[in-house]
């Protein structure tokens, strides 16, 4: 049996199923990982100069982690819609399911690096001018704007898919 017959198979919807979980979670997760890395990175020397600022720096930090956390409900609502693969998803549904995990996957991935990058650039904000603290969180909160709207596309795609 060859890749195509195989993935046509009665596994071909299982296969489809179980790539879209992996693509909604681990993509945007990984991009998260960089990008809380980058502001962590930024906030390390921040922090040993000044350490009263930890909390606010913080704060920074956590904002690129909200894409691995789309992703990641986005890839347990795929598996609740399956009933935790209770319900085998035939080729078709396995492929709308893995259409319905790419906007959080590539948006959350790419997104999340940007965040990063932005709160690490508030980073610079917290330890020049404190008092504008919260100039760099909107700046980072406005790349959220993104992987919320790929989020809910995602989500209203999986849910109109039909078991």
């Amino acid at each position: 049996m060859n890749f195509m017959q195989f993935l046509t198979s009665q596994n071909g919807g299982l296969i489809l199923t179980l790539l879209a979980v992996a693509l909604a979670a681990l993509i945007p997760g990984i991009g998260s990982a960089r990008g809380t890395g980058l502001v962590g990175e930024s906030s390390a020397g921040l922090i040993a100069e000044d350490p009263e600022k930890f909390g606010k720096a913080l704060i920074l930090q956590v904002i690129p982690g909200t894409q691995g956390l789309y992703g990641f409900v986005i890839g347990i609502l795929i598996l609740v819609k399956t009933g935790f693969l209770a319900t085998i998803p035939d080729l078709s549904q396995g492929f709308q399911l893995l259409m319905a995990s790419l906007p959080i996957a590539i948006v959350g991935y790419r997104s999340a690096i940007y965040q990063g990058k932005t709160a690490a650039a508030g980073v610079q904000i917290l330890a020049k001018r404190p008092e504008k603290f919260f100039n760099g969180v909107i700046f980072a909160v406005i790349v959220e704007t993104y992987a919320l709207l790929a989020f809910v596309i995602s989500f209203l795609m999986l849910n109109s898919i039909k078991l």
